[in-house]
């Protein structure tokens, strides 16, 4: 089920009229339906119900809104961090400290000493020497820091290269054969609470075998840590589920996903921890835009909308698609290219696409933009950082207000030296 639907043609948010909320709060403007966190949130719990010990980590970064936070939290969901200020949108949105899970390859010092000091659960250590300076911190505090070794199984998840993660020459972990020994030495640390490993081999992944391949050979170094001695009572298998960008996609669903982990996991005697962003958030939001012009172009229009790459950076960052449709369609189709007002050839969001006819005064979406879309927004060109919107039902809030270049002028100083 979609929550985004033509009702009397016209694109609704569940039962708001996205006309409404354009005339109202301006576009461009992301809208987000609260149903849709919710179902896709519950879903996934679902498919995992096999499952006996499962904590779930929503990664923040996929889309950190205080709102979208707070829905997940009240569904008992933790939080997927990588930096203090992830960590602080997590807990000022509802999120116990003690379901917070830390990774990242670049932790600051400061960083590491305020999760420390909020209480999170899980410290997802990237090299041997984070684990050192975190066992010191620690010690410093009276504490013992719980905390997983990150490792790359060198599987490649077959996905873009630059959400690809799990390969050999991917930043993240620590090679799997290393594994072995800097786990034993960062077990004999004093301020650490070794109890497991953690792998994660990429985003938007469509084919479960390398999740099964990269389970399968963590599978095996539990096994190897055990046989050397070692408690292992944590696993976190990260996340990467992928959601459908063009229609007739198709990606495994949250029962597919659940009966694959079991059978990769089985009697493996662990709480799995898994850190999903993109699939509760992905279908969850929209940008809601509006046709500046209709500019011809050397074989086909030019659509220039009031959204640009700073609003949605993903078709700029590695083309992804996002479906483009009116939101009053007449049923008519053409051929265009849909741009933004960005001073930037990259500023392209579509080039040959059919889509609905359109006309300047029109509104458009962009579709699929609930997932790394207004937490990759900009102010490039001094353009106002682009607002949110969270629907429920007949009603809606702003739940981020739109940030005016007058704002961001107001936060600069010309020093009195110029």
């Amino acid at each position: 089920m979609t929550h985004f639907h033509l009702k009397d043609g016209e694109l609704h948010a569940e039962n708001v009229p996205l006309a409404r909320i354009a005339a109202e709060v301006g576009t461009p403007v992301y809208v987000y339906s609260r149903a849709a966190f919710e179902a896709n949130a519950t879903a996934l719990r679902a498919g995992l119900a096999a499952l006996d010990n499962v904590h779930l980590a929503y990664a923040i970064k996929a889309n950190p809104n205080l709102a979208v936070v707070n829905i997940l939290a009240k569904l008992g969901y933790g939080a997927d961090v990588v930096s203090a200020g992830e960590m602080q949108r997590a807990i000022a949105g509802g999120m116990a400290p003690s379901g917070i899970v830390f990774s990242g390859v670049g932790k600051k010092i400061a960083e590491l000493d305020a999760a420390l000091e909020a209480g999170i659960g899980q410290f997802n250590l990237e090299i041997e020497e984070e684990g050192a300076v975190l066992s010191a911190l620690a010690l410093a505090r009276g504490v013992k820091a719980p905390a997983v070794l990150r490792v790359n199984p060198d599987v490649d998840a077959g996905t873009h290269a630059k959400i690809s993660t799990g390969k050999a020459e991917n930043k993240f972990g620590v090679a799997i054969n290393d594994a072995p020994a800097i786990y034993a030495r960062l077990a004999a640390l004093p301020g650490l609470d070794m109890r497991g490993v953690a792998c994660h081999i990429g985003s938007q992944i469509a084919d479960l075998a390398p999740l099964e391949t990269s389970y399968a050979r963590i599978g095996r170094l539990v096994a190897d840590l055990r046989a050397a001695g070692h408690a292992v009572t944590h696993v976190d298998l990260g996340g990467g589920f992928g959601v459908a960008y063009r229609p007739g996609e198709v990606y495994p669903v949250s029962a597919e996903i659940g009966a694959m982990i079991a059978r990769a996991t089985a009697g493996w005697d662990v709480t799995l921890m898994f850190e999903p962003g993109r699939f509760i958030a992905g279908n969850a939001g929209l940008l809601l835009t509006e046709v500046i012009w209709v500019k011809p172009g050397v074989g086909h229009p030019w659509v220039i909308v009031d959204a640009a790459m700073n609003d949605l950076a993903r078709p700029a960052l590695y083309d992804a698609h996002h479906e483009f449709s009116a939101v009053r369609p007449t049923g008519t189709r053409m051929i265009a290219h849909i741009a933004g007002p960005v001073c930037e050839s990259g500023d392209t969001f579509a080039k040959n696409r059919e889509i609905d006819v359109v006309r300047r005064g029109d509104l458009g979406v962009f579709h699929t933009a609930g997932a790394y879309g207004a937490t990759m927004a900009s102010t490039y060109n001094s353009r106002a950082l682009v607002p949110e919107v969270l629907v429920d039902g007949d009603r809606y809030a702003v739940v981020a207000d739109r940030i005016a270049p007058s704002a961001l002028i107001d936060a600069e100083r010309v020093p009195e030296w110029l």
